[in-house]
């Protein structure tokens, strides 16, 4: 499958490069979910995105994105494309544990992120697939599985390395495709944003760089479109995950020092997020170290149970028994860490996290929509992350999945 899309992508891209190649007909619209990764709500007043700033003034412009918790990119992508939140999708943190499995999974692990075990819930890509229409997906979590029985047309495994403009003139060539072989559901990833983010924080000329590269991207595509004639044809959804916030690394816990390791099945650890399965008969001995250890002004302790209601992340195995969860912008590092984190020559230099409480101004993201299908010079105030695969599906004139998307977000979306 993988050497197939290879060679057909490569022909693809070799007949996209001539614009007089693509005959534009009355043809059914399209849709390409653009994902920029750490796209924080105030990025647009922050730093200069020319491309980014045109669409969100001539489309709709929804000003605060809340992702779901945990405000991580897997679980945020994911509900994004399914409208569930993640105790119903599955996919509850980037590194996860299934107890009743005895299996382990992170992004790094490319078996497991390929394995559709993980993977609950419907994303757009399948739901356009079991309606016969045609998807394709440029990397994005989740697609690269089987998901009842059926995967995209056309997939790539994830590849970090892939320059931007190789994925963008992909893109074009999918679009560039007879109109029974083109797809009509389209996902395109970029990282930069996020990566930058993290390594010199939100407001870094890095930042600003990374997101200017991404707008130029987006440039070369829109214009594409318009040179072609397609332009009136394809709708543009172009989402972050997730916000960042500033962090000094000086102001870490050192989480395996709350609780004797011993007495865990298994432990995630990440910087804004400890998740402990206990052994059998141990859960209260373990609770009760770390709230004899913790300090309550720099993160959280919760039994499962007791996780807010808002957050809706409770009901699901994978979810750990204890969590800890650090107050912005605190950050957890492990012991045997520590000492090569101090010893970086950058350690004192901003950085950027996410992962906290979902509701944090940091972690808001943004969501822009462009096209045939959206209002016009249109703006929302605040989303929930859940709310836009019902706007997608109505967009390629699909039956949605069952979902906890607010049904209000399609006229507030959508041209009547």
């Amino acid at each position: 499958m993988r050497i197939f899309v290879f060679l057909f992508s490569f022909l693809l891209f070799a007949c996209s490069k001539t614009p007089d190649s693509v005959t534009v007909a009355e043809t059914e619209q399209s849709l390409l979910i653009i994902s920029i990764d750490g796209l924080r709500h105030d990025y647009l007043s922050l730093h200069q995105a020319p491309m980014l700033a045109e669409l969100a003034a001539g489309g709709v412009h929804v000003k605060q994105l809340q992702p779901v918790f945990p405000s991580k990119t897997f679980p945020n992508h994911y509900s994004l494309v399914t409208g569930l939140h993640p105790e119903r999708h599955g996919i509850v943190d980037n590194s996860m544990y299934d107890p009743e499995h005895q299996r382990q999974f992170a992004m790094s692990m490319a078996d497991q992120v390929a394995d559709g075990f993980w993977w609950q819930g419907e994303p757009i890509w399948i739901t356009a697939e079991l309606q016969d229409v045609k998807a394709a997906t440029y990397f994005f979590p989740g697609s690269e599985a089987e998901i009842k029985g059926k995967r995209p047309s056309y997939w790539f495994p994830y590849q970090h390395n892939t320059p931007n403009r190789e994925r963008t003139e992909q893109v074009l060539a999918w679009l560039a495709l007879p109109e029974a072989e083109r797809p009509r559901v389209i996902t395109l990833y970029f990282s930069d944003v996020d990566s930058a983010g993290h390594n010199y924080g939100p407001r870094s000329e890095q930042v600003a760089q990374a997101l200017a590269e991404v707008d130029a991207e987006l440039t070369y595509l829109v214009q594409t479109l318009r040179e072609r004639g397609q332009a009136e044809q394809v709708n543009l959804i172009i989402s972050s995950d997730h916000g960042m916030a500033e962090v000094d690394q000086r102001k870490y816990i050192i989480a395996d020092e709350l609780f004797d390791g011993s007495l865990a099945q298994n432990v995630r650890f990440s910087r804004e997020i400890v998740s402990i399965f206990p052994k059998n008969g141990q859960e209260e001995l373990l609770y009760q170290q770390i709230a004899e250890r913790y300090n309550p002004e720099q993160m959280r302790l919760y039994r499962k149970h007791e996780l807010p209601e808002r957050f809706q992340h409770q009901h699901h195995v994978r979810i750990a028994p204890i969590i800890l969860l650090a107050e912005q912008p605190w950050i957890f590092v492990r012991r045997s860490l520590l000492p090569g984190l101090k010893a970086d020559p950058s350690f004192l230099r901003a950085r950027g996290s996410h992962g906290y409480d979902n509701t944090e101004p940091d972690m808001q993201g943004m969501l822009i929509a462009y096209g045939p299908a959206f209002k016009q010079q249109a703006t929302v105030a605040q989303l929930s992350m859940v709310d836009f695969y019902n706007v997608m599906a109505r967009v390629v004139g699909l039956t949605p999945a069952p979902n906890q998307g607010d049904p209000r977000a399609l006229s507030l979306l959508l041209r009547d």
